[in-house]
């Protein structure tokens, strides 16, 4: 499979909510989880998401710290709450690096580290009478 075709079936799956394949997950996924384990904890990031295609199928591994795991559907609807209205927009940005990596290593490795921002605070009491 080329990268055109690795990118079709990324976005079938993630995007147009095609069942992703347990099948694939294990023969490929599995294996490597601790490995990916890891690499998650050397470089301080939250989440590793790994993707892998053959023949169309997708399978995905998502691990967090803790070492939970979630696999396909699971692992998607997890980054989709993360990402809530996000979600299409990031997932059309990354397919094309990841149908690149995909084609060149079998593999799609993505760190994701979770950076929490202030929540803005609201001027309050600055009406009409502070303004002229």
């Amino acid at each position: 499979m080329g990268t055109r075709e690795i990118s079709k079936a990324l976005r079938k799956a993630l995007l147009k909510d095609e069942s992703m394949s347990q099948a694939l997950y294990e023969d490929r996924l599995v294996e490597h989880i601790d490995e990916w384990y890891e690499g998650l904890k050397d470089d301080r990031e939250n989440l590793a998401i790994v993707l892998t295609v053959r023949d169309e199928e997708v399978a995905m591994v998502m691990i967090d710290q803790d070492k939970n795991i979630l696999v396909n559907e699971e692992a998607k609807d997890k980054l989709s709450k993360m990402w809530t209205k996000n979600f299409p927009k990031n997932m059309q940005f990354l397919i094309p690096g990841m149908a690149d990596h995909i084609n060149e290593a079998v593999f799609s490795i993505t760190g994701i580290a979770i950076v929490k921002t202030r929540k803005r605070s609201k001027a309050i009491g600055m009406g009409q009478r502070f303004l002229k």
